[in-house]
Protein backbone atom coordinates (compact mmCIF):
# COMPACT_ATOMS: atom_id res chain seq x y z
CA UNK A 1 0.00 0.00 0.00
CA UNK A 2 1.50 3.84 -1.38
CA UNK A 3 1.44 6.42 1.30
CA UNK A 4 -0.76 9.34 0.27
CA UNK A 5 0.15 12.28 1.69
CA UNK A 6 -2.38 15.22 1.08
CA UNK A 7 -3.24 18.62 2.41
CA UNK A 8 -5.75 21.33 2.14
CA UNK A 9 -5.28 25.04 0.54
CA UNK A 10 -7.81 28.05 0.35
CA UNK A 11 -7.60 29.77 -2.18
CA UNK A 12 -9.81 32.16 -4.75
CA UNK A 13 -11.32 29.27 -6.35
CA UNK A 14 -12.36 27.50 -3.34
CA UNK A 15 -10.55 25.04 -1.00
CA UNK A 16 -8.43 22.73 -2.50
CA UNK A 17 -7.31 19.22 -1.69
CA UNK A 18 -3.52 18.39 -2.91
CA UNK A 19 -2.47 15.35 -2.90
CA UNK A 20 1.16 13.74 -3.18
CA UNK A 21 3.29 10.35 -3.12
CA UNK A 22 6.11 9.50 -0.60
CA UNK A 23 8.50 11.10 -3.22
CA UNK A 24 6.46 14.53 -2.93
CA UNK A 25 5.27 14.53 -6.78
CA UNK A 26 1.48 16.09 -6.84
CA UNK A 27 -0.97 13.11 -7.66
CA UNK A 28 -4.17 15.21 -7.62
CA UNK A 29 -5.15 18.84 -7.09
CA UNK A 30 -9.24 18.88 -6.59
CA UNK A 31 -12.00 21.77 -6.29
CA UNK A 32 -14.87 21.32 -4.02
CA UNK A 33 -17.91 20.04 -5.72
CA UNK A 34 -15.56 18.83 -8.42
CA UNK A 35 -16.75 16.06 -11.15
CA UNK A 36 -14.61 12.76 -10.32
CA UNK A 37 -12.76 14.95 -7.40
CA UNK A 38 -10.93 13.14 -4.77
CA UNK A 39 -11.84 13.51 -1.17
CA UNK A 40 -9.92 12.34 1.56
CA UNK A 41 -9.94 8.95 2.49
CA UNK A 42 -9.02 6.41 5.29
CA UNK A 43 -5.05 5.58 5.87
CA UNK A 44 -4.21 9.12 4.31
CA UNK A 45 -1.95 11.30 5.75
CA UNK A 46 -2.34 15.30 6.53
CA UNK A 47 0.74 17.13 6.48
CA UNK A 48 1.21 20.50 4.50
CA UNK A 49 4.92 19.62 4.15
CA UNK A 50 5.20 17.79 0.52
CA UNK A 51 2.98 20.80 -0.48
CA UNK A 52 4.86 23.93 0.23
CA UNK A 53 6.16 24.37 -3.36
CA UNK A 54 2.78 24.01 -4.62
CA UNK A 55 1.17 26.28 -2.07
CA UNK A 56 4.04 29.11 -3.06
CA UNK A 57 2.86 29.01 -6.63
CA UNK A 58 -0.67 28.33 -6.60
CA UNK A 59 -0.59 31.81 -3.90
CA UNK A 60 1.54 33.40 -6.89
CA UNK A 61 -0.56 32.10 -9.65
CA UNK A 62 -3.67 33.77 -8.26
CA UNK A 63 -1.64 36.71 -7.49
CA UNK A 64 -1.15 37.21 -11.22
CA UNK A 65 2.66 36.32 -10.66
CA UNK A 66 3.23 33.15 -12.06
CA UNK A 67 2.53 31.84 -15.23
CA UNK A 68 4.23 28.39 -15.48
CA UNK A 69 3.89 25.77 -12.52
CA UNK A 70 7.03 23.94 -12.16
CA UNK A 71 6.10 21.16 -9.49
CA UNK A 72 6.91 17.33 -9.76
CA UNK A 73 3.66 15.71 -11.18
CA UNK A 74 3.10 12.08 -10.90
CA UNK A 75 -0.76 11.56 -12.16
CA UNK A 76 -1.74 8.13 -12.60
CA UNK A 77 -4.03 7.23 -16.55
CA UNK A 78 -3.48 5.34 -19.26
CA UNK A 79 -0.60 6.51 -21.85
CA UNK A 80 -3.64 8.53 -24.08
CA UNK A 81 -4.87 10.09 -21.40
CA UNK A 82 -0.75 11.27 -20.37
CA UNK A 83 -0.44 12.46 -23.98
CA UNK A 84 -3.43 14.36 -23.80
CA UNK A 85 -2.20 15.88 -20.41
CA UNK A 86 1.18 16.92 -21.88
CA UNK A 87 -0.47 18.60 -24.73
CA UNK A 88 -2.29 20.45 -21.83
CA UNK A 89 0.65 21.45 -20.07
CA UNK A 90 1.82 23.16 -23.42
CA UNK A 91 -0.73 25.53 -23.59
CA UNK A 92 0.70 29.28 -22.69
CA UNK A 93 -0.76 31.24 -19.79
CA UNK A 94 -3.55 33.77 -21.10
CA UNK A 95 -4.28 31.59 -24.44
CA UNK A 96 -6.96 29.03 -24.80
CA UNK A 97 -6.67 25.81 -27.39
CA UNK A 98 -9.52 23.68 -28.53
CA UNK A 99 -10.50 20.06 -28.04
CA UNK A 100 -9.98 20.00 -31.74
CA UNK A 101 -6.37 21.21 -31.85
CA UNK A 102 -5.25 19.07 -28.84
CA UNK A 103 -6.32 15.97 -30.57
CA UNK A 104 -4.16 17.36 -33.69
CA UNK A 105 -1.17 17.91 -31.21
CA UNK A 106 -0.91 14.21 -29.70
CA UNK A 107 -1.41 13.20 -33.44
CA UNK A 108 -4.90 11.81 -33.09
CA UNK A 109 -7.83 11.85 -35.81
CA UNK A 110 -10.91 14.23 -35.48
CA UNK A 111 -13.03 10.96 -34.64
CA UNK A 112 -10.60 10.85 -31.39
CA UNK A 113 -12.10 14.51 -30.29
CA UNK A 114 -14.38 13.11 -28.11
CA UNK A 115 -11.90 10.79 -26.44
CA UNK A 116 -9.25 13.57 -26.00
CA UNK A 117 -12.64 15.54 -23.64
CA UNK A 118 -12.83 12.41 -21.60
CA UNK A 119 -8.98 12.70 -20.63
CA UNK A 120 -8.95 16.62 -20.84
CA UNK A 121 -12.45 15.54 -18.63
CA UNK A 122 -10.31 13.13 -16.53
CA UNK A 123 -7.12 15.55 -15.61
CA UNK A 124 -6.97 14.62 -11.73
CA UNK A 125 -4.43 18.36 -11.34
CA UNK A 126 -7.15 21.44 -12.11
CA UNK A 127 -5.13 24.52 -12.03
CA UNK A 128 -1.82 23.11 -12.34
CA UNK A 129 -2.47 21.15 -15.29
CA UNK A 130 -4.72 24.12 -17.37
CA UNK A 131 -7.50 22.14 -18.47
CA UNK A 132 -9.74 25.38 -18.09
CA UNK A 133 -7.59 26.90 -21.30
CA UNK A 134 -10.03 24.17 -23.36
CA UNK A 135 -12.93 25.37 -25.10
CA UNK A 136 -15.31 24.20 -27.77
CA UNK A 137 -14.51 24.94 -31.39
CA UNK A 138 -17.26 27.66 -31.57
CA UNK A 139 -15.33 29.53 -28.67
CA UNK A 140 -17.94 28.47 -26.11
CA UNK A 141 -17.17 27.52 -22.55
CA UNK A 142 -17.62 23.80 -22.71
CA UNK A 143 -16.70 21.34 -19.91
CA UNK A 144 -14.73 22.16 -16.69
CA UNK A 145 -14.95 19.53 -13.89
CA UNK A 146 -14.71 22.06 -11.13
CA UNK A 147 -17.75 23.97 -12.99
CA UNK A 148 -17.67 26.80 -15.47
CA UNK A 149 -17.72 29.82 -12.93
CA UNK A 150 -14.46 28.49 -11.97
CA UNK A 151 -13.22 28.07 -15.37
CA UNK A 152 -14.35 31.89 -16.46
CA UNK A 153 -12.74 33.04 -13.41
CA UNK A 154 -9.48 31.40 -14.01
CA UNK A 155 -9.17 32.19 -17.80
CA UNK A 156 -10.16 35.89 -16.31
CA UNK A 157 -7.31 35.69 -14.05
CA UNK A 158 -5.26 34.63 -16.86
CA UNK A 159 -6.30 37.55 -19.51
CA UNK A 160 -5.76 40.12 -17.19
CA UNK A 161 -2.01 39.48 -16.02
CA UNK A 162 -1.21 41.10 -12.09
CA UNK A 163 -5.00 41.14 -11.39
CA UNK A 164 -6.08 38.76 -8.11
CA UNK A 165 -9.01 36.53 -9.40
CA UNK A 166 -12.15 37.30 -7.66
CA UNK A 167 -13.27 35.07 -4.71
Amino acid sequence: MTTVYYTHLDAPVGRLLLTAGADGALTSLSVPGQKGGRTVQDGWRPDPGPFRAAADQLAAYFAGELKEFRLPLDAEGTEFRRRVWVALDEVPYGTTATYGEIAARIGASRMAVRAVGGAIGANPLLIVRPCHRIIGADGSMTGYAGGLDRKIQLLTLEATPGAPAHP
